[in-house]
């Protein structure tokens, strides 16, 4: 059964266009990847927790801020992969990306070494255009971003 996480979609618009905000993994894996790599902010629901209120917490996790306040539109749910689906909430705001300030994770690096280093969560993050979001995020987030357009255009 595929891991349930949550997230939130953080739009604005800039110059009559539609922004989304996306974070970048850390940890030595993603250090080089750009394209495809890229993610809503967003995380695992505990059980027994409310998907939008997982979304808020994970948020404030990956990029310590709290969550704006705002009209929150549920988007549905989407399969990320085969291990992962992911509840996204759209939600109007503004984020300072130099603001940044991710939680952090211990992993084993290099690996079988024995020696464990801390990474943050998230290294970055970045205001993109639907399109360009669109190659920044991994593939299986890319109908999320389809279904904020829509969410967009009937407003």
């Amino acid at each position: 059964m595929p891991v349930l996480s949550a997230g939130i979609v953080l739009y604005r618009r800039s110059g009559g266009a539609a922004e989304v905000l996306l974070v970048h993994p850390g940890g030595p894996y993603w250090a080089r990847k750009d394209a495809g790599a890229w993610s809503i902010p967003k995380g695992v629901v505990d059980p027994g927790e409310e998907l939008f209120a997982a979304a808020c917490r994970e948020f404030t996790e990956e990029t310590g801020a709290p969550v704006p306040a705002g009209e929150i539109v549920p988007l549905g749910e989407f399969q990320q992969n085969r291990e992962k689906t992911v509840a996204a909430f759209a939600l109007g705001g503004d984020f300072n990306p130099a603001a940044l300030r991710s939680n952090t994770f211990a992993q084993e690096w290099p690996p079988r070494s024995g020696r464990f280093r801390t990474f943050p969560e998230v290294d970055r993050a970045g205001w993109f255009t639907l399109a360009e979001a669109a190659e920044k995020v991994v593939p299986g987030q890319r109908a999320i971003l389809v279904a904020l357009a829509a969410h967009l255009d009937r407003r």
